[in-house]
């Protein structure tokens, strides 16, 4: 791979990749979490019907982070290397609302969808670094407003974060590697299209719904074919 030709990365990742650490996945094969439907606990309608019920949803997605057996798998770790290696611009997006690639040591990287180590305030709007379990009366740190504080995690029916600064970085992409990722969720299921110019490769366990607008398949568990990418694109 003549990689002297490329100079700017735009990485998509999705749930794939965090299931092998242990991440247990947002919808169950039933479509249902505790006989609840996901719509029921994830839409700003549901937050406001039962508040109760939402918070103790993402309570739950929080404690998991603390699990000492979830820990950052070889996929996370090589595109944080990646990263730190590359002299180009280099984007990682995700939609997962984990904190494995921070913790591996990603830094230019962005959370389309939120995340679960995060709260917002719809009274001040300002998001608060939050590991612990959040109460529903919880006092806003901020303004101390109660009650008015919700997971930082974007609802069904909500605008995905970031996306100027994605969109801006995928016109000028040259690589564009998506990981893991269903295809099937829009927006990000269009970035492939979008990055016009762009090297596309797709890492999956199987073909996706949009697997025919990339030029190379890799087929395998992330933590096998990203590493291996990697060393290729660096020239290892």
């Amino acid at each position: 791979m003549n990689t002297h030709l490329f100079k700017n990365i735009v990485i998509l990742t999705g749930a794939g990749i965090s299931a092998e650490s242990g991440i247990r996945t947002f919808r169950d094969q039933d479509g249902l979490w505790e006989n609840h439907r996901i719509e029921d606990v994830a839409t700003p309608e549901a937050f406001h019907r039962d508040p109760e019920l939402v918070q103790r949803f993402y309570n739950a997605r929080r404690s998991q982070l603390k699990d000492p057996n979830v820990q950052p798998n070889a996929a996370h770790l090589a595109l944080a290397e990646l990263e730190h290696a590359w002299e180009g611009d280099f984007l990682l997006v995700t939609q997962n609302v984990d904190n494995l690639h921070r913790r591996a040591g990603s830094q230019n990287l962005l959370h389309m969808h939120g995340r679960l180590d995060q709260i917002r305030c719809l009274s001040c709007e300002e998001v608060i670094v939050w590991t612990e379990d959040l109460a529903v009366n919880e006092s806003c740190p901020q303004c101390g407003i109660k009650a008015a504080l919700r997971p930082d995690i974007v609802w069904f029916g909500e605008m995905p974060h970031h996306m100027d600064e994605i969109y801006f970085a995928l016109e000028k992409a040259d690589y564009f590697i998506s990981i893991g990722t269903s295809g099937n969720v829009y927006p990000a299921a269009g970035f492939v299209q979008l990055a016009w110019k762009a090297r596309k490769i797709e890492i999956n366990v199987k073909d996706t719904e949009i697997s025919r607008a990339f030029q190379e398949h890799l087929i395998g568990p992330a933590s096998i074919e990203v590493p291996k990418l990697v060393r290729q694109i660096l020239g290892e």
